[in-house]
Order: C-alpha cells, then sequence, then structure tokens
C-alpha cells in the first residue's frame, strides 16, 4: 500500500517534479498543497504519513504551519520533514540530514535517494 505524502510548498512546478518522482517510485501516494494557508486542513483531510514542508513561504512560513500541526493532536504526531533553500548540502556533512531539535531538515534542490531514504526512516512501509 502506497504511503501517503503532504508536500506542501508555494513553488508549484517544484511540487509537481517532486510529486511525479516520488509517485513514479510506486510506493507514494503525494498530495500537493501550494496555499500555505490550506495547509493544516489538507493534513486533516489527507491523513498523510509524512508531510514535507517549506519554509519560507507567503502567508504562512514553515514553522507556523509545523506550530499549527503540533497543536492539533490529530496531527501532531505526523513526521514533518522541513525543505529549505536557506542551507545547501554543502553545509552539511555528506549525506547528512540536518536536525533542528526533533526536526528533520533537507536542502533544496532536493536529493532524491536522500529523500526516500527519509520517508523511508519516518514514515515505513506497513
Amino acid at each position: 500500500m502506497a504511503r501517503k505524502i503532504l508536500l506542501v510548498d508555494d513553488e508549484a512546478g517544484f511540487t509537481e517534479l517532486l510529486k511525479m518522482n516520488l509517485e513514479r517510485s510506486g510506493a507514494f501516494e503525494v498530495r500537493i498543497e501550494n496555499d500555505s494557508t490550506k495547509a493544516v486542513a489538507a493534513a486533516r483531510e489527507f491523513s498523510p504519513d509524512a508531510i514535507l514542508l517549506d519554509v519560507v513561504m507567503p502567508g504562512m512560513d514553515g514553522g507556523d504551519v509545523q506550530a499549527q500541526l503540533q497543536a492539533n493532536p490529530l496531527l501532531a504526531r505526523i513526521p514533518v520533514v522541513m525543505l529549505t533553500a536557506l542551507v545547501d548540502s554543502t553545509e552539511l556533512s555528506e549525506g547528512a540530514v540536518a536536525q533542528a531539535g526533533t526536526q528533520m531538515v533537507l536542502p533544496k534542490p532536493v536529493n532524491l535517494p536522500l529523500l526516500l531514504r527519509v520517508l523511508d526512516e519516518i514514515a515505513p512501509a506497513a
């Protein structure tokens, strides 16, 4: 059964490409939300196994969305991976995933093999 991923990012081209790559693996069903103010409602409706969340977005930034997810008992346990262009892979050790507290952070552009490994860790197949 495909794992459900909610992808929240204001860049439509990026989200479509990432969705296509994740779904091509056959392991994921991806829902896109390009409006950060609708992210929490999308999470309630879609019930994802994991959320990929951009950090810098208009309306609500990723931190605001994450805070609302954490405040909702039904959504607080969903693993979230923050995606950001504010750091790049040269700022992380080879193959590393930055940890901000318990929050995972991956640089954009996204390294697909690394993202797949992270998703296997945080939302393993049943």
